[in-house]
């Protein structure tokens, strides 16, 4: 799974950055992204999934709320163990 398998679901109930969210985290799940991993930066996660830099920004705070992932400023962000 990569961030081109995204679509976007317009009749789901549900923000945007939550569906990039949602996304991000069944990557996780998968072991696509493995514990340690670093995010791309959020612009270049934005053109990976074809939304704005607010959204991405929005979703990473979301997968910060799940616990998921973890910002380091300065270094970047971070997929935590679980």
């Amino acid at each position: 799974m990569s961030p081109a398998d995204f679509v976007p679901d317009h009749s789901r109930p549900a923000y945007i950055w939550q569906q990039v969210a949602d996304h991000v985290q069944k990557r996780i799940e998968d072991g696509d992204l493995a514990p340690g991993a670093r995010l791309q930066n959020e612009r270049v996660m934005a053109e990976e999934y074809g939304v704005a830099t607010g959204t991405v920004r929005r979703a990473i705070q979301e997968l910060r709320d799940r616990g998921l992932v973890i910002t380091l400023p300065g270094k970047g962000t971070f997929v935590v163990e679980r």
